[in-house]
């Protein structure tokens, strides 16, 4: 695992006047984000996590402005919403929370799996920031757009079941993982349902129904339709991986 800076070539980026970092990912855990976080001399006291699909609005921007001033605070929480073919998804459980934003030296991801490969996608996306003090939500949030073609989109999120059934598989109990709870924070709940939610027979129909009746899909249009039903199957993917997992090890 190193990394190195190529200058013998224009990086994207680097005509902004950003330092370009090469990241050589060759297996295990961490992936990229925390092993900058451990490796890169960072100028700045506070961090924030933005991939490049992800869009800052102009309140958010000001909103953290006054929000880093706080020396209370470890870190802050930010709404990711849902931007799927086309349409803002408002419904469907579509936005989520993630510690987004936080004080250097105060958070670190989470490890829920550390015998991982390529083929398992950048599954940092899906683990969580942990803070060591106290954490914040801000108002305004950042948007996703999903800009990759389906084809694209169904290809990564079954390298995200392969992750997912091995880590599901292996159970909960690491001292660095973030704990699942029904009366914990939206991250620790979804992560309590979707444990207990792979033990009902039939559940990827449930989380179908969920998503698209009790979580009002029906109204985002035909984007609600094809993201719940990829959700589902999804899970589905995810257990029948399970499956294969239990009986390969029995």
């Amino acid at each position: 695992m190193t990394a190195s800076i190529d200058v013998s070539m224009p990086l994207p980026g680097a005509s902004f006047g950003a330092t370009v970092v090469q990241f050589h990912y060759a297996g295990g855990w961490p992936k990229k984000r925390q092993w900058a976080l451990d490796t890169l001399p960072l100028a700045y006291d506070w961090i924030l996590l933005l991939d490049a699909d992800e869009v800052m609005n102009p309140e958010l921007s000001r909103e953290i402005r006054q929000a880093i001033q706080n020396p209370q605070v470890a870190g802050y929480r930010i709404c990711l919403q849902m931007f799927f073919l086309g349409k803002l998804l408002r419904h469907c459980e579509a936005s989520f929370w993630k510690l987004s934003l936080f004080r250097r030296g105060h958070a670190r991801f989470e490890c829920r799996l550390k015998n991982q490969d390529a083929s398992m996608a950048d599954m940092e996306v899906h683990e969580h920031m942990i803070a060591d003090g106290p954490v914040e939500e801000l108002r305004n949030p950042i948007v996703h757009h999903n800009v990759e073609s389906l084809s694209r989109y169904i290809q990564k999120h079954d390298e995200y079941s392969n992750w997912e059934a091995r880590v599901l598989t292996a159970g909960e109990g690491k001292s660095d993982e973030l704990r699942g709870s029904l009366f914990g924070t939206q991250a620790q709940r979804r992560r309590w349902l979707k444990r207990n939610l792979y033990r009902v027979p039939g559940s990827p129909v449930l989380l179908f129904f969920y998503r698209y009746i009790f979580r009002f899909g029906f109204l985002d249009g035909v984007p609600g339709l094809i993201y719940c039903t990829f959700q589902a199957v999804q899970m589905f993917h995810t257990k029948a991986k399970i499956y294969e997992l239990k009986k390969a090890g029995s």
